[in-house]
């Protein structure tokens, strides 16, 4: 069992480098069917409903991760069920492979498809969006969904195992349902989306970091960090962002309009040129290293927690 936890991290992410998500019955978009038909049950507009919500989901799937671990017994068994479970946790190939597409599309000029593209991977309304400004929402979308969809995955999976590895998805799941700052989910998604920021804060933190240790500018991450990710909306995005913006020498941030007519002011984030479609390579690689240095980080803490339990149990044996 001593190296189960960090063998099935390092495997899982293996998979994700490789295969990306799987192709079928991926087990998080069943999690969002059903958490749709639960929330058709649910729904009203307080957030004592949404606690609830979350709670049924959150608590009933963390469960079975709970069950599912202790129930592996032997190390190769519990290696296999971290490793499968990362993998269908972890989304930073088919990230990757997003980014890639539609700036592939901008290198071609199809700019319409570009657009459309673009939608699976921000929420604000693409429809008049030019070359640049589908750039930019593409290396923001990159660096915020590196921390939520592999650095937080790899911590909690690190803290706490299986569970810690559903406890983060489901959770940033919801978050992506039903977190929203609109008139039907401002009270019903509270508790998603605030369990999100508790639970994304460490891994947030630690992207930062990793941006700044592995990025091309680790001076310019820091003092764009300090200096810009306080005035973001979210605690959490605002230090990705600020960090790879310092990284790469760009300024994110700016209007961003939404369906429904709605815009937003954003702040500036980092000190130096708006993006181009020529930095969607750029932050791909960089979001890359930061997804390395992060397994690489999960499965030292593994290994190194395992060894501590180990040794406070021979030094606390009977003699």
């Amino acid at each position: 069992m001593r190296w189960a936890r960090a063998l099935g991290l390092l495997l899982g992410y293996a998979a994700d480098r490789v295969f990306g998500d799987p192709r079928r019955w991926h087990p998080v978009a069943g999690f969002g069917a059903c958490a749709l038909r639960l929330e058709q049950r649910l729904y009203s507009d307080s957030r004592a409903s949404g606690v609830a919500h979350v709670l049924l989901l959150v608590g009933g799937t963390t469960g079975l991760g709970y069950l599912g671990e202790h129930l592996a017994r032997s190390p190769l068994v519990r290696t296999a069920l971290t490793g499968c479970v990362t993998w269908a946790v972890l989304g930073g190939r088919s990230l990757e492979d997003e980014a890639a597409a539609v700036h592939q599309l901008l290198d071609t000029g199809d700019l319409d498809r570009a657009r459309s593209r673009v939608r699976s991977l921000v929420g604000r309304d693409t429809a008049c969006l030019g070359p640049d400004e589908i750039a930019r929402a593409v290396v923001e979308s990159v660096a915020e969904n590196s921390a939520d969809a592999v650095v937080g995955s790899l911590v909690w999976g690190a803290v706490a195992g299986v569970p810690g590895l559903v406890a983060h998805r489901t959770v940033n799941t919801l978050d992506a349902m039903v977190g929203h700052r609109n008139n039907r989910y401002a009270r019903f998604g509270w508790a998603a989306a605030r369990l999100d920021d508790v639970l994304g804060l460490p891994a947030s933190r630690l992207s930062g970091l990793l941006a700044a240790v592995l990025g091309p500018d680790p001076v310019g991450a820091v003092r764009a960090w300090r200096r810009d990710a306080r005035q973001h909306p979210s605690p959490n995005a605002g230090v990705v962002e600020a960090a790879f913006a310092g990284a790469l020498g760009l300024q994110l941030g700016g209007v961003n309009t939404y369906y429904g007519n709605r815009r937003e002011q954003r702040a500036l984030m980092g000190h130096g040129r708006p993006p181009v479609p020529a930095d969607i390579p750029r932050v791909v690689r960089l979001a890359r290293r930061v997804g390395a240095g992060a397994v690489a980080g999960a499965v030292i803490h593994s290994v190194v927690s395992v060894r501590r339990s180990a040794g406070f149990r021979v030094a606390t044996a009977p003699r």
